[in-house]
């Protein structure tokens, strides 16, 4: 079932208490000042929640104090599939999610979870940049989501060795070990296609899941793997790299068409300032998370990642005749 199918029953009622805590989304208080309220699951020391931070200053430089974001971190209204539900009902304005469980939204984004589409950072943000990746931010308005920038979440690799479990150091290493992934059915394609078995486990119980040997293996990026903890109990990460999987800033549709055309461009103007500084706070916390996990004992290799390549390669001619093969291609013979 899609995120946007919601159980008629439970997840009204859900949603209705929800919609009671939080009150309006975007509402005027007596000093006619428009509050946009954003909500997201990680703590207030990532370079997301620094770069929302940023985000909110400008706005309200830009509107000349007339709009204002109130952040709420740390998942305190709920999780990320909950933010979701609650931007299509307009009841909270805005929030940051992983592209890859936006593929059930707008089929495009499935692009980002097939392995070893993009050759490094600079080619990843070419396209981002791009009439093309631009585009797809737009696509999920017929689900009531606007997607309004992409943070810079790096590339994900994998982490193993945890506990009694067997280390990946080669892509053969996968077989028969369970590791983890996000709920995206492209991301359980490239597990198998690697030879391992996926499994969908929720960000908040993967600690303990690797903990209780529930999965032999996870992969994320860096900053991730360290602010997680995940660092105490996988003591090997294998940085092959396989997946670069923007993070998109959505607006509830319905909060963003009541806005005038000048609040949706002094918004859009801090959200493109907040990018800019995000890349350069993650850049700095990539290099730190590294330095940190390998004095707490983890050992940080580079594999081949040919070897890794050459595995899924089938994975991409299995998409021709489908419209994202095209997408692929294109992508593939960008400079």
């Amino acid at each position: 079932m899609g995120i946007h199918s919601i159980n008629p029953l439970i997840q009204w009622r859900k949603l209705l208490i929800f919609s009671l805590l939080l009150g309006l989304a975007a509402c005027k208080n007596d000093q006619d000042v428009e509050v946009l309220k954003l909500a997201h699951n990680l703590d207030q020391t990532t370079s997301v929640h620094q770069a929302m931070v940023l985000m909110a200053k400008r706005l309200y430089e830009l509107s000349g104090g007339t709009m204002r974001i109130d952040i709420y971190p740390s998942g305190q209204l709920g999780q990320e599939r909950e933010y979701i539900e609650l931007l299509q009902i307009g009841s909270l304005a805005m929030t940051k999610v992983s592209a890859s469980p936006m593929e059930g939204f707008v089929q495009e984004m499935r692009i980002f979870s097939i392995p070893y589409v993009f050759r490094d950072e600079d080619h990843l943000w070419r396209f981002l940049e791009s009439e093309k990746g631009k585009a797809m931010l737009a696509k999920g308005e017929d689900k009531r989501l606007r997607g309004v920038g992409y943070y810079d979440a790096g590339s994900r690799s994998f982490y193993s060795q945890c506990g009694t479990n067997r280390p990946i150091r080669r892509p053969g290493d996968l077989a028969g070990l369970k590791v983890r992934v996000q709920e995206s059915q492209t991301s359980v394609r490239m597990v198998q296609a690697l030879g391992g078995s996926a499994t969908p486990i929720s960000w908040g119980e993967l600690y303990t899941a690797l903990q209780q040997g529930v999965v032999d293996a996870a992969e994320n990026n860096p900053p991730s793997f360290f602010l997680s903890k995940h660092f105490e109990v996988c003591k090997l990460y294998t940085i092959d790299e396989h997946t670069a999987v923007p993070d998109v800033i959505l607006i509830s549709s319905y909060i963003w068409n009541n806005l005038s055309a000048q609040q949706q461009a002094w918004l859009q103007q801090a959200v493109d300032e907040s990018v800019k500084y995000q890349r350069i706070l993650w850049a700095e916390a990539t290099r730190e998370a590294l330095e940190a996990v390998k004095a707490a004992g983890v050992e940080v290799v580079y594999p081949d990642k040919a070897e890794f390549q050459a595995e899924v390669e089938s994975m991409h001619e299995s998409y021709r005749g489908e419209p994202i093969y095209d997408l692929l291609q294109h992508i593939k013979a960008m400079q």
